[in-house]
């Protein structure tokens, strides 16, 4: 097999602008058929190696795509993946080393992809997807004890503000059973009971070694809503009232707590500041 060659006589004396315009119109001439518009790239692409090494970026990506997205990739089939993926990555190489952080743009593409206006589910089931790559790489954190929480005092439940752990990820799908069918499609268990056509939220976390996950109601979503915004424990309760006025608090915390939601808490007195 013949070597792609890397140096040509205009790459030696690049300036660093040119360089950059180099790089960039290399990167586009892997995803490409389009004559270059610089003759050091056109040389290049006329290389046998060349095509060998674009058919490996381009597999590179969609493998990629394939490993991050495997609910997505099970709810419509190898080759329709694939195929979307190639279409994908065509516009969005890899910016990072970190290929498991790559396709972080995928669901909004899936989006706006027609071909996948039948299934109106499909983007956020690849949000869901990209929630457990993105708690999967969080850093280490100790979840909050529940005894911890319990040791507050009365007075003390309109200052305190709970920490969300640095892997927890939420959210609530108001127009399908998203949680239900990402679930359903993360592992390879056979699905053959119907699913209820209602609202769902959903909740991943990484208290410890492994991503886990559990439905979460709106008034949860609105609740952890609160608690990111920067409000006390009181405010997000409040918060979860307001959309559910019978919701179970003391059930709600118990659950949140049991899934490692939090990672600490602080007290704030009048001024906003932590003590």
């Amino acid at each position: 097999m013949s070597r792609l060659a890397t140096r040509t006589p205009a790459a030696d004396t690049l300036t660093p602008g040119a360089l950059a315009e180099f790089q960039a119109g290399f990167a586009q001439a892997l995803v490409s058929n389009a004559k270059p518009a610089l003759p050091a790239i056109a040389a290049l692409t006329t290389q046998p190696a060349f095509a060998v090494y674009r058919n490996t970026v381009m597999k590179a990506c969609i493998d990629t795509l394939q490993a991050n997205y495997p609910a997505v990739n099970r709810l419509v089939g190898d080759e329709w993946f694939r195929a979307a993926a190639a279409v994908y990555a065509r516009e969005n190489l890899p910016k990072q080393p970190m290929l498991l952080q790559y396709g972080a743009g995928y669901a909004d593409f899936l989006a706006g992809f027609d071909p996948a206006a039948e299934l109106p589910y499909l983007p956020d089931v690849a949000r869901l997807d990209r929630c457990w790559i993105e708690a999967h790489i969080s850093p280490d954190e100790a979840p909050l004890d529940g005894a911890t929480v319990a040791t507050l005092a009365s007075g003390n439940f309109f200052r305190t503000r709970l920490k969300l752990h640095a892997a927890a990820r939420w959210h609530w799908f108001d127009q399908a059973p998203v949680y239900t069918i990402w679930s359903r499609n993360r592992t390879d268990e056979p699905i053959d009971t119907e699913i209820e056509w209602q609202a769902e939220g959903a909740l991943l976390t990484r208290p410890r070694d492994v991503v886990q996950w559990v439905a979460m109601d709106q008034a949860g979503c609105a609740f952890l809503d609160a608690c990111a915004a920067g409000a006390t424990l009181a405010g997000a309760a409040e918060a979860a009232l307001d959309i559910d006025g019978n919701a179970d608090l003391a059930a709600l915390m118990s659950a949140l707590l049991d899934a490692g939601a939090f990672s600490g808490m602080s007290l704030h007195n009048k001024n906003h500041k932590e003590e």
